[in-house]
């Protein structure tokens, strides 16, 4: 049984008139109400097909430029501007700037998907109005329309068939069923879905956004997310800030009590502020995940949206759609069976004489491809076709006249078993076999289609049964294996019924738990969430189920992807957290989606989640060491001004500082790191945590270096505020090293690219340093002792890392739950 369809809007709340009985009155003249004063009465109860929300682009664009992540950054802009840096104010507009486009282009990119839906309608329609038929826009249609469709139309609006021959239809665009539709008077025809056969008048009932087409663009429109990539960096932020925030309000209390001239402290804090700002981080990340997307590129997955590299590797359910993406959507014969004196070669032999190929119906093909493998075609060459009567869906089958090669004339037809046992005079004798071997198809979700042909008299008689069914891919049962074997359950979605569901899904290995889409009518959410966690897969389902799915499984802390071909996949797509348009999608589904596959199979899906969970664990690696290296820095510099009344670097030591340490970086993008075998999480508390402890440690080194500087080395302020800027650009990077691995630095060996970058520039530091360019000179020897320094406090950081990472796991024993952001 399929879903039902959507009952038509009445009245709401307000009291408006039941739009009902406007309908009613204007499809049987009642009132004499023309087409236009009905659509004014309707857009008068709130009924405007074609309104759309329109959002004004700069108010976007707005948004993007003075959003919460940004305010940060504008912070500092401001502070700029009252002590008059305008360097500093024009570079951080630019970044601004340049934050804005990018992600105000981005959101244009996907809203390509709504309009794509709603180009998918029909054009035109055939209505009748005035007793006279005309050709209208479909745009202008209103319920109570009498239309015509007909073969090769698609349908304009939800409409209700009442005259006509009966019509076949795909519907594959909203239901995703790869087989044709049959509909009769009274049936509800949905606008978008392709009239293959027939032609029938049909009432309107609902049109424009208002059909259940239209209700999947709108799906599509507010399936808005926020990745947990963009969490995640609005969490690192904000510890990043509220710290710098606590402690500038200490120095400001501190330089209040000891009468310091303000305009030097606001200065230092705006230099704090901005050291504390990971405004690094999003380019860097950023190069990160456009790096692994050329990756996936040449891998034949196409990236449309950076973020859903990140989320990719954290998907620990995935929701495949069956049509197109587990099975080929493509009709193949599988089982023949055979009966009395007929072979298997003899039952494909007379179902390819009862089919036509110039006719492009999917059964038809199918046989005929099938009989050219066997190479039955070379027989049914030998005979001629004297006349042929193509499907009929009310007869339910077609049927031919044959004269053999000795000139001997019979008749062939195929269609549905009950049909062809009506033609048999004793049709009792093979009534049991045939209905036998009908339900032992159906039971395995094939569809049967009976053969029969006359014999020398006349007589019509059972040749045997030819089963159809959408072949799995060759790659799907090995992808969905091995997407288990890294910690991803998957569930099979499908509009087909629950049986060719159940069958697909044993085929693949998923199991046959497989429901149908009324359980997410008649339970709560509460309920129908733990049911979706547990089914192997749900059949009957459309867009809108799916769409609902994918939300329950969101709620319940899962990161969802979600794969998916048709118009009717569209909204899950958009509203997943990874969406994956497999090849041969439709343009709908391609702008929806987040990755889109252009090459056949699902195999890529793998090569995805694996560069993912490699780019995952080099982001975490990277925002640990940012972390990191900004608490080192902000706690050293505060206590240094309260403790010793110094200013231990200057603001220009800051900015190099921040240079040197963030260019290299960006080639984290090549670095070496070691796959998880279960999905990846922002686990904040630990990121946090571990950064925060490993930046301590780092305190207490450059402490140990500034008494140093002080008792022992006596330097003067110039030359000490040169130590400690030296110290703090080469511990910083070999903090970088303890960060990147889990176990030792030794662990994985980090790649070339990365090992120069970074070495490059501790050179340059230590040349600038030790030469006093833009500083106050040290010289060499006492360079070199504060790279011995920092490489014995670089040991005994890795050390630690073992333990601190050790007391924040206590207690957290399942890493495969989500972290809360």
């Amino acid at each position: 049984m399929s879903p039902q369809p959507p009952t038509p809007p009445s009245a709401d709340e307000s009291g408006k008139a039941p739009i009902e009985d406007l309908f009613k009155a204007f499809s049987t003249g009642e009132d004499g109400i023309s087409p236009s004063e009905a659509r004014q009465r309707l857009e008068k109860y709130g009924y405007n097909e074609m309104e759309e929300r329109k959002t004004n682009p700069l108010r976007k664009f707005a948004g993007y430029f003075f959003g919460p992540i940004p305010f940060m950054i504008e912070a500092a802009a401001l502070l700029s501007v009252l002590i008059s840096h305008w360097d500093d104010f024009v570079v951080i507009i630019v970044l601004l700037l340049t934050n804005a486009v990018v992600a105000f282009l981005q959101e244009r990119k996907a809203d390509n998907a709504i309009e794509l839906l709603k180009g998918r309608l029909a054009r035109m329609a055939r209505v009748l109005r005035g007793g006279r038929w005309n050709t209208v826009a479909a745009r202008e249609l209103v319920p109570g329309d009498v239309v015509r469709i007909r073969l090769g139309d698609i349908v304009p609006a939800d409409v209700k068939l009442f005259q006509g021959e009966p019509l076949q239809i795909d519907e594959s665009a909203l239901t995703g069923e790869s087989l044709p539709v049959e509909k009769h008077a009274s049936d509800i025809a949905y606008s978008g879905s392709v009239v293959q056969r027939g032609e029938m008048n049909a009432l309107t009932i609902s049109t424009g956004m208002r059909t259940y087409f239209g209700k999947t663009a709108r799906l599509v429109e507010e399936a808005r997310t926020k990745s947990h990539f963009q969490k995640a960096l609005l969490k690192i932020g904000n510890y990043l800030i509220v710290t710098a925030l606590v402690l500038i309000s200490v120095v400001f209390v501190v330089a209040l009590f000891r009468h310091e001239s303000l305009p030097e402290t606001l200065q230092f804090a705006l230099v704090l502020l901005i050291a504390s700002i990971p405004a690094a981080l999003p380019a860097v990340l950023s190069v990160t995940m456009a790096v692994g997307a050329t990756i996936l590129a040449k891998k034949q997955a196409l990236v449309s949206k950076l973020s859903a590299i990140e989320e990719m590797a954290g998907v620990d359910i995935l929701c495949a759609d069956k049509t197109g993406t587990l099975t080929k959507n493509e009709i193949r014969v599988s089982e023949v069976i055979s009966f009395g004196r007929y072979t298997e070669a003899d039952v494909m032999l007379y179902a390819s004489l009862a089919s036509r190929e110039e006719d492009r119906d999917a059964i038809d093909t199918a046989i005929i491809s099938r009989s050219r493998e066997l190479n039955v075609a070379t027989g049914a060459a030998l005979f001629k076709t004297v006349a042929f009567k193509p499907f009929d869906p009310v007869a339910k089958r077609s049927e031919a006249a044959i004269k053999d090669a000795s000139g001997l004339e019979f008749r062939v037809s195929k269609g549905a078993p009950q049909m062809i046992l009506s033609l048999i005079l004793d049709g009792n004798k093979v009534a049991q076999s045939l209905d036998t071997a009908v339900k032992r198809l159906a039971s395995k979700g094939f569809r049967a289609i009976a053969v029969a042909r006359t014999d020398g008299a006349g007589r019509w008689e059972v040749v045997g049964i030819v089963s159809l069914y959408d072949p799995p891919r060759e790659d799907s049962k090995e992808t969905i294996s091995v997407a288990r074997s890294l910690g991803i359950n998957v569930k099979m979605l499908t509009g087909d019924h629950i049986e060719i569901a159940k069958e697909i899904s044993r085929e693949l290995g998923l199991g046959t738990n497989i429901h149908d889409s009324t359980i997410l009518l008649d339970k709560n959410d509460a309920e129908v969430q733990k049911e979706i966690e547990e089914v192997d897969g749900f059949a009957q389902v459309f867009p809108e189920h799916k769409f609902r799915i994918v939300g329950l499984l969101q709620e319940r802390e899962h990161i969802v992807g979600m794969t998916g071909d048709g118009v009717n996949d569209a909204p899950a797509l958009k509203k997943a957290d990874v969406g994956i348009a497999v090849y041969g999608a439709t343009d709908v589904a391609k702008s929806a989606a987040h990755i889109v596959l252009t090459q056949p199979g699902i195999s890529v899906i793998i090569d995805a989640i694996m560069e993912s969970r490699r780019i995952f664990q080099r982001m975490i690696n990277y925002a640990t060491y940012r972390i990191s290296e900004t608490i080192r820095i902000l706690i050293f510099l505060v206590a240094s001004i309260i403790l010793f009344n110094l200013y231990p670097i200057t603001p220009l030591m800051i900015v190099i500082l921040a240079i040197l340490n963030d260019i290299p970086i960006m080639t984290i993008a090549y670095d070496n790191v070691r796959i998880s075998n279960s999905p990846e999480r922002w686990d904040m508390r630990k990121v946090i945590g571990l950064a925060t402890a490993l930046g301590l440690i780092g305190v207490i080194s450059t402490f140990g270096l500034l008494y140093l500087g002080l008792k022992v080395f006596d330097f003067g302020t110039g030359q000490l505020q040169s130590l400690i800027f030296l110290k703090l650009s080469v511990a910083g990077h070999m903090l970088f090293f303890v960060t990147r691995t889990r176990g030792h630095f030794w662990t994985v060996k980090p790649s070339l690219r990365l090992f120069i970058a970074i070495v490059a520039t501790k050179v340059i530091a230590t040349v600038i340093t030790a030469q006093g360019i833009l500083m106050s000179p040290i010289g060499w020897y006492n360079a070199m002792f504060v790279w011995g320094y920092a490489a014995v406090w670089f040991v005994m950081t890795d050390l630690a890392k073992g333990p601190i990472y050790r007391l924040l796991e206590r207690g957290n024993t399942s890493p495969a739950v989500r972290q809360p952001l």
